[in-house]
């Protein structure tokens, strides 16, 4: 059967998308090729600090992300202990609480007792909790593909589970434990708020100082393309580990693993370690918002609906575009086979490893040189930056329909604007739906891009949070920081039910077979 044309508009489609969302970093490179940039590269008054800290932070975020994540994704994958599934699921609740929310609460309760919150040590810390669901979530995926196989021949030679884990289940799951430690990495070099809230200079932070602060816009970009090298290291070491995973994982099919039953102190140690993250990530912001009631002040309702309305009206423009960008993409890359196109389709989810004071800048060169409002920047920048957010899970969705599924339907004569609408939209139904919630919160709790290409005098819940909590005024940031709060709780309840269908529901219970391993 002769192959199908190539659907021209959709590929014309893809080449648009692909080059609006890689024109601020072709606007960074351009003011680099001409010099600009480096003779900015100057240390400044912080000398190396920014970068020793950055360095610093993703180091530790990492080992202690990869720490928590690991143990976490082995507890709730392979062991059985009393309220595992829903521990399991818990540990995506860490996404609901933005970094810098958490990093100003925790000041304000320190202070109530006279102690200074604040350092690399606390920066690590708080970074951690936020950012070690994305191990579990990786890592959980590779020990769960781990299957009966592996675990008869570790059952043959007299190795136990610790033994099973440090031999078997570890190295083959290193891969998806180096990237989940490589996604949180680069929201290490993203954050904003957190850090300047703890005192701790990083990258992100001094391109903002520098450009804003000192109008050393070459400076600006001098430090953004130092940033870029670490993120292009990062966003590397992301797709080797995801690489690497997939062929570790080839032939391991078979029949679910069974778990391993823990008892006694096993079973109450599994359940404090798997507990405390979450419950530190979410209990600690509402334990602050349940003890300081008493400091909030009297602050006008329309101020704050003001607020809200534009916080909404901002999540909502952003996530319908930012769902079509990406079903352009992902149907693009799927229907048209063109090398360029599928380069420029996986180009244009670079924005997601970017830092957002980054993605500002290069849209700050854009504008000035095309005179563009800034609120079409900012909604522009968000697009930008949580394209690859969306585009990942329908990538995922069309990537398990089978490629006979489209050569059926092109046999029986149906073009692939019919195949899109009949075949392809109807079972991304769920992926976009989920996509959609995610990309609202994140744009709701995104502060570094807000706060560097907001109009004058638009602010919106995050800066406002960020602001109150910079000027020690965490009362009066109390109720937004909980609308922000409870907006990412209804994203991680959207991620629970596709997690949860992971888990078959024969594993609830410990076979018989099972019951006399220790």
């Amino acid at each position: 059967m002769p192959s199908a044309p190539e659907p021209w508009p959709l590929a014309l489609a893809v080449a648009l998308v692909g080059l609006l969302a890689l024109a601020p970093l072709a606007a960074l490179g351009l003011v680099a090729s001409q010099g600009q940039a480096l003779a900015g590269l100057q240390l400044g008054d912080q000398g190396l600090a920014p970068l020793a800290n950055t360095l610093t932070l993703v180091l530790g975020v990492g080992c202690a992300g990869g720490l928590i994540g690991t143990c976490n994704g082995w507890l709730t994958a392979r062991c059985q202990f009393p309220g595992r599934r829903w521990l399991r699921l818990a540990q995506l609740l860490p996404l609901a609480t933005p970094s810098y929310l958490l990093a100003g609460t925790l000041i304000d309760l320190g202070s109530r007792s006279g102690y200074r919150i604040g350092g690399l040590g606390w920066a690590i810390a708080v970074l951690g909790l936020g950012t070690y669901s994305y191990v579990v979530l990786l890592s959980s995926e590779a020990f769960s593909r781990t299957g009966a196989r592996q675990q008869e021949v570790c059952r043959s030679l007299a190795v136990g589970p610790w033994g099973s884990f440090l031999r078997v289940a570890l190295p083959l799951a290193l891969p998806a434990v180096a990237a989940g430690m490589a996604l949180g990495a680069m929201e290490v070099v993203n954050d904003f708020g957190a850090v300047q809230l703890l005192g701790v200079p990083t990258l992100s932070a001094a391109i903002l100082e520098r450009w804003q602060g000192e109008g050393d816009l070459p400076g600006a970009v001098a430090l953004a393309l130092v940033t870029l090298v670490l993120v292009a290291l990062l966003l590397w070491s992301e797709r080797q580990g995801r690489r690497r995973s997939r062929l570790w994982a080839a032939g391991q099919e078979g029949a679910s693993p069974e778990l391993w039953p823990l008892q006694g102190w096993r079973c109450w140690l599994a359940q404090l370690v798997t507990l405390a993250p979450p419950l530190a990530s979410l209990g600690i912001p509402l334990v602050w918002a349940w003890t300081s009631w008493n400091q909030l002040p009297a602050q006008p309702a329309g101020d704050l609906v003001a607020l809200g309305l534009r916080s909404l009206a901002l999540a909502l423009g952003a996530t319908g575009l930012t769902l079509v960008a990406a079903l352009v993409l992902s149907i693009g890359k799927r229907l048209v086979k063109a090398n360029g196109v599928q380069l420029l389709a996986d180009g244009a989810g670079l924005g997601y490893a970017i830092p957002g004071t980054v993605l500002a800048l290069g849209f700050l060169l854009l504008g000035g040189g095309w005179g563009l409002a800034p609120l079409l920047l900012l909604v522009w920048g968000y697009v930008d930056r949580f394209l690859a957010v969306a585009k990942g899970g329908l990538d995922t969705a069309l990537e398990g329909l089978a490629p006979s599924v489209d050569e059926a339907a092109q046999s029986l004569g149906c073009d692939w604007v019919g195949l899109v609408r009949r075949i392809q939209l109807p079972l991304l139904r769920g992926p976009l739906l989920v996509a959609g919630l995610l990309v609202f919160v994140d744009t709701v709790k995104e502060l570094p891009l807000t706060f560097a290409l907001r109009p004058f005098d638009f602010d919106t819940l995050a800066v406002r949070v960020y602001q109150y909590a910079s000027d020690e005024r965490l009362g009066a940031a109390l109720v937004p920081a909980l609308v922000i709060q409870v907006l990412g709780l209804l994203a991680a309840s959207a991620l629970m039910p596709s997690l949860d269908q992971e888990l078959p529901d024969r594993t609830d219970q410990p076979k018989p077979a099972q019951s006399t391993v220790s």
